[in-house]
Order: structure tokens, then C-alpha cells, then sequence
């Protein structure tokens, strides 16, 4: 058994931003289901949302992130959090994070439903430059260790050997290398694991983002809240060996037009703001001009930009194209939606804390209210450093879990089994109907349809786990399966069309904005 005063499950910003805030008295472990680049932050092209701009005004923020949310964000939250972006930017400058300049001052661009430019980027690979570089501190703290390939599957509650039932004493984790499921015992466990993403058939994320955060807290008795709103990013780029590739909001920022394949445009018809409308409304947009023509994707065209601007501003885009055979300079890219990030989660406090003494959430996994029914883009890094920041605070002025002797891991009544093939096809047949039922449009005759299918799922995957020695594979889809049932129940609980819910059975608002909540069974 591995203790630890502090134990991270997942190795984004959020992750690195608790460990590297929590005092150096602390032992904490941080654990990486892949590799320390296999998350959402590393991924990250935009930036960070933060006023650092002399035109513009911490209410600016707020109201943008209020509009953008559709009234269902938390103001209280909202204004807590865009009160500290100017601090959380100046600490990843100061932790050496190289954020583009122009002519000494930073470069600041600007994002759909941003009404100035406030986004801190490093080119268009910010979350790469951000991660890198705290990943140095972290290699260099004493008092912290990476983990890679280690898969959580549950976390440990007090049921388990006759204590308190809402606390938390750590989690039994598979190591991937290993093969073995090892016991970690931790005063504090905070689950940093990400989305959901790959609950669908089209996704920006990485194969990480597996809801696993949001189905070992269910299991555990958290509650969550406001699934139903899943962003579709507007601006995937669509080709056959594109795996998940993102095409930045920024590059609207600066000026980039969605054509459709004769090059007219479609977006003024649908927003007053054209491209910078935020994505829940140029993804519709797309989604309803590609069903209306028969289309598999649209156009994102920057040519106008010259090829050296394009270049500096968006390499990572442009050599990835590059490589496909478009040039971004003289050509239009293919795009597409995708789901892209999750606003809803495992619900917390201000401080990332859970229903569950001793467990917190923080990151994507987490529902703050920040976000509401529609995340305002690059406000999620923020969340990341602001909720990681907050999350220290209180588990070092708050007493641990209890150390005691947890029982190891049972192997007793499981089996080896040779079934790949009927995982695979299990995880296929669900991103697929998740897609095509609970995508961008929904309808109650979907859902219904995805429900039914789901419990399926449930029943044989939880046979599989009941009897078999549990896998990397069998870990992740148990937990997409969740998750996705998790999903649909959120969906249809709304009765409404507001931010990123769309429903064509009710259309309408409703005259007050509510969160979906849901309660686990009781233990």
C-alpha cells in the first residue's frame, strides 16, 4: 500500500496547479492514466481568458461569461473567478510560461463571445507551452511524484471496512505496466480527470477523457450536475487521418469566415456576430447547414491573413495541415463539430470540494457554475489554476483522513478473459448512438432510444467486471457507460433549449434557469 498526503488522480493544469500551491510539508502523488501529455490541457490551443488589457475591465469578463452561459452560471462564482484570472495569468508568467508578446507587451487575442481581447496564448499551442513547463516544477519538487500509467478504478470509502461512509481514504489504482491493482492511501484524494469526450463518436479529446472522474464520484455517493451540456466545438478539422484534431477559436479571432463548399458565408444569418458568436451557436450553425445540404463538413477560410502572419500566429495548425496536403495560406480547411468539452460535472463548493469529506474535483471533472449552460472560451484553463489554487488552500488548513490500514484489492473471484473484441465493439456501438441520439440536436424519442441502450450496456459490462480481471479497456468503458447514462438522465430532465441543450420537443426557454442535479442512490 502507497500513502500519501495528497493524492491527484489526472495531470492537466488543475493537477499541476494544486500540487504545485500545496506546502512542500506535503507528500503528494500525482497519477497519470498515460503520459503526462495525454490530457485536455496539454491539448489546449487557445489560452488562458484573463484581463491583463487596458481597454478592458473585469466586468467585461464577467458579463461576457454570464451571457455566454445562457443565465444558468453560478454570478457569485463567475465573479470570483474572473477576480482572480489577472493573479493566475501572473503566476504562469512567473512560473516562466513563454505567452507570445508584441513589441514587449503580451499578445492578447480574442475568442468567440469575448467582447475584448483578453486571451494569454502561446501561439496556437498554449496548453503544450504551459504544461511543459510546470512539468519541470513539478520534477523538481521533492515532494511530489508523477505516476504514469496508472489507471484509478474506485475510490475507497469507509463501507469498505466498517468506517464513515462519506469519507474519502484513497483509491485502488490499476498500474497499466504492471498489470497489478495497487492500493493508495491518501488524507486528501482530488480527481483532476478530466472530460468526457470520448463518450462520443467525434471528439477533440484525447482517449484519456474517459468520464472517469464523474463515474467514480457517482459511485462513491457525489452528486452532478448539468451534463446535458456538452460544447461541441464549432472546428474540428475534418479528414480521414485527423484524429481529433482542433482548429482554434482564435483563428476567428482574427478574422477567420466559415464558407460553405460554393464560398458564400452562413454565420450572419444565424448570429449578429458572425464567427465570434459563441460555439454553441456556430456549431448549430454548422450541424444545420451540413443536415440542410448534405454536407460532411464546411470551410474555415484565413486566407486573406498573409501566409507569414498565418504562420507565426497558428504553426502548430499549419504544419499539421501542411501535412495533409492543405495549405492553410491559399486554402480553406475542412471542419466539423465535435464534443469538446463537458460544462457540467461532479458538483463542489468554492474550495473544489465535494459531498464526500476529504475528496475534491476540480478541472472539467467538477461542476463550479462557472460555465452554466455554455463554457465561454478559455475561461476552462482559468478555472483550472483559480479552483487548483483554492483547492490547496483548503486541504492545508483542513485535517486529513484518518490513516488507517485499507484492505487490498479482491482478485479472488475473477477470471483472465480474451474479450477484446467484445469490448471494442461495446465502446463503438456507444460513441456511435451517443452521437447520433444525444448530439448536438436532441429529441426525447432520442433519448429514449439512447436510455434503452445504455441499460443494455450496464447490465453486460457489469457482468464482464463482476467476473473478469479488470483491464485498461474495461476500466474506461464502464465509466463511459456511466457517464453516458449519467448524460442522457440530465437531458432529460431539461425541459428547454438553453445553451448548449437543444431540444426539438421544447424549443423555448423556460421563464427560469435551473440546474440539473442528480442524487445517487443511497449506499
Amino acid at each position: 500500500m502507497q500513502r500519501y498526503d495528497v493524492l491527484i488522480i489526472g495531470a492537466g493544469l488543475a493537477a499541476a496547479s494544486l500540487a504545485l500551491s500545496l506546502p512542500s510539508r506535503l507528500r503528494i502523488g500525482i497519477l497519470a492514466k498515460k503520459g503526462y501529455e495525454d490530457s485536455a490541457s496539454y491539448w489546449a490551443q487557445g489560452g488562458v481568458a484573463a484581463v491583463l488589457g487596458a481597454d478592458d475591465t473585469l466586468e467585461a469578463h464577467v458579463q461576457d461569461t454570464l451571457i455566454a452561459g445562457a443565465g444558468l452560471c453560478d454570478e457569485k462564482v463567475v465573479r470570483n473567478v474572473v477576480a482572480h484570472g489577472p493573479a493566475a495569468a501572473r503566476w504562469l508568467i512567473e512560473a516562466g510560461v513563454a505567452f507570445d508578446r508584441d513589441r514587449g507587451n503580451f499578445h492578447l487575442t480574442r475568442e468567440g463571445g469575448h467582447s475584448h481581447r483578453r486571451i494569454l496564448h502561446a501561439a496556437d499551442a498554449t496548453g503544450k507551452a504551459v504544461q511543459e513547463t510546470l512539468r519541470g516544477k513539478l520534477r523538481a519538487a521533492a515532494n511530489i511524484s508523477l505516476l504514469t500509467h496508472h489507471i484509478a478504478i474506485d475510490l475507497i470509502t469507509g463501507h469498505k471496512f466498517g468506517l464513515a461512509n462519506d469519507r474519502i481514504y484513497g483509491a485502488y489504482v490499476l498500474n497499466t505496466d504492471s498489470g497489478r491493482v495497487e492500493t493508495f492511501a491518501a488524507g486528501h484524494t482530488v480527481l483532476a480527470t478530466g472530460g468526457t469526450g470520448k463518450v462520443f463518436l467525434y471528439t477533440s479529446n484525447p482517449d484519456t477523457a474517459t468520464g472517469d472522474g464523474v463515474a467514480m464520484a457517482w459511485r462513491a455517493g457525489c452528486r452532478v450536475a448539468n451534463l446535458e451540456f456538452i460544447q461541441f466545438h464549432p472546428t474540428c478539422l475534418y479528414h480521414p487521418h485527423a484524429k481529433s484534431f482542433l482548429i482554434t477559436e482564435a483563428m476567428r479571432g482574427e478574422g477567420a469566415m466559415l464558407r460553405l463548399p460554393d464560398g458564400s458565408r452562413f454565420m450572419p444569418e444565424y448570429d449578429e456576430r458572425a464567427e465570434l458568436a459563441p460555439r454553441d451557436i456556430v456549431a448549430r450553425a454548422i450541424d444545420s447547414e451540413m443536415k440542410k445540404r448534405g454536407l460532411d463538413c464546411v470551410y474555415l477560410d484565413i486566407t486573406h491573413q498573409p501566409a507569414k502572419f498565418i504562420i507565426e500566429h497558428f504553426p502548430t495548425i499549419y504544419e499539421r495541415c501542411k501535412e495533409l496536403g492543405i495549405d492553410i495560406t491559399r486554402e480553406w480547411i475542412p471542419v466539423a463539430p465535435a464534443a469538446h468539452y463537458a460544462c457540467g460535472g461532479v458538483m463542489v463548493d468554492p474550495h473544489g470540494h465535494t459531498d464526500l469529506a476529504n475528496l475534491y474535483a476540480i478541472g472539467e471533472t467538477s461542476c463550479t457554475g462557472l460555465h452554466g449552460a455554455n463554457r465561454l472560451a478559455s475561461n476552462s484553463l482559468l478555472e483550472c489554476v483559480v479552483y487548483g489554487q483554492a483547492a490547496a488552500r483548503h486541504i492545508a488548513d483542513s485535517a486529513p483522513a484518518p490513516a488507517v490500514d485499507l484492505p487490498p484489492w479482491d482478485e479472488s473471484r475473477v477470471t483472465d478473459a480474451d474479450e477484446e473484441i467484445v469490448i471494442a465493439h461495446n465502446w463503438h456501438e456507444l460513441r456511435r448512438f451517443m452521437w447520433d441520439y444525444v448530439g448536438i440536436v436532441r429529441t426525447n424519442r432520442r433519448l429514449e432510444r439512447a436510455a434503452h441502450r445504455i441499460q443494455l450496456l450496464r447490465e453486460e459490462i457489469d457482468e464482464y467486471y463482476s467476473n473478469f480481471r479488470v483491464s485498461n479497456d474495461l476500466i474506461e468503458l464502464r465509466n463511459l457507460v456511466l457517464t453516458a447514462d449519467l448524460i442522457v438522465r440530465c437531458a432529460t430532465k431539461r425541459h428547454e433549449s438553453r445553451g448548449l441543450h437543444t431540444s426539438r420537443d421544447y424549443p423555448g426557454l423556460l421563464p427560469t434557469a435551473e440546474p440539473t442535479v442528480l442524487e445517487p442512490p443511497p449506499r
